[in-house]
């Protein structure tokens, strides 16, 4: 599974954020003022924190990014590096507040 960029970088915000935040807020005023179903509610907002923080691992490491730097290491002077964008140049950095790039060793498939 893969989530474009945008939906990404908002669940992440809201996982890594919102959720936690808010759960600790509950926790604490639940205390304070004797709000009801401390335990539930916090079980409840961390079970959906930690069912997110999977959601987005898998869409991480299944993510293919904007492109990749080719490194090539054929002449043994110097070290040559290439850009390749998945998409159009103007998409990927046009309209991006951040790229993300693979490292790739050059091979044939990576040649233009």
């Amino acid at each position: 599974m893969s989530l474009n960029k945008k939906v990404y970088d908002i669940l992440k915000w809201i996982a890594m954020y919102l959720l936690p935040a808010f759960g600790t807020l509950y926790f604490a005023l639940a205390g304070i003022w004797n709000f009801p179903y401390g335990e539930e509610v916090v079980g409840t907002i961390t079970a959906l924190d930690t069912f997110l923080g999977v959601i987005l691992g898998i869409s991480k490491a299944s993510y293919q990014g904007d492109g990749d730097i080719v490194v090539d290491n054929s002449d043994p002077d110097k070290t040559l590096y290439s850009l390749v964008l998945n998409d159009d140049p103007d998409k990927v950095i046009g309209t991006s507040k951040y790229v993300t790039l693979k490292v790739t060793p050059n091979t044939e498939e990576n040649v233009a």
